[in-house]
């Protein structure tokens, strides 16, 4: 008896372990795009809770709220959706999206980073076994090449 209960105990660990997700805030800033993606890179489905944007000790449910850009010109999505969010392994959730045309230069890319680089991006999930995942992440990244002077 107490060896099968062993046994239960570690198939029951390695089912939890083998449906586990693995989130992570991604950032791209290259061909003239610049994105936040939240991505897993785990077995199992990550279920979004929340999502929070922090800006200067305030927290928002929308980057449109963080932002000086006009709202049509870049893809977000926000917590007020009553939609509930599974990210499925080996995908990602876009949680801001903006690409530029070939004639817009540096300028304007660096007014975007600019607007990023006081973010600071909180992700609240669960797995299929209601363990809780926190990802947190700022978006300082976005200015690693801007010149000081945009600083």
């Amino acid at each position: 008896m107490l060896i099968t209960l062993g046994q239960w105990h570690l198939q029951r660990v390695h089912n939890i372990k083998s449906v586990k997700p693995m989130g992570q805030i991604y950032f791209w800033d290259r061909d003239k795009t610049i994105a936040v993606r939240i991505l897993n890179n785990g077995l199992g489905p990550l279920i979004i809770d929340q999502i929070m944007f922090c800006k200067s000790d305030n927290i928002y449910s929308s980057i449109v709220d963080c932002v000086d850009l006009p709202a049509r010109s870049f893809m977000h999505d926000s917590s007020d959706d009553p939609v509930e969010r599974v990210i499925l392994p080996n995908s990602y959730l876009t949680v801001f999206e903006t690409k530029f045309d070939d004639y817009e230069g540096e300028t304007e890319l660096n007014h975007t980073r600019n607007q990023l680089r006081p973010i600071t991006l909180k992700v609240e999930g669960r797995d299929i076994y209601d363990n809780k995942i926190m990802l947190e992440r700022d978006f300082k990244w976005f200015a690693r090449y801007m010149p000081d002077n945009n600083l």
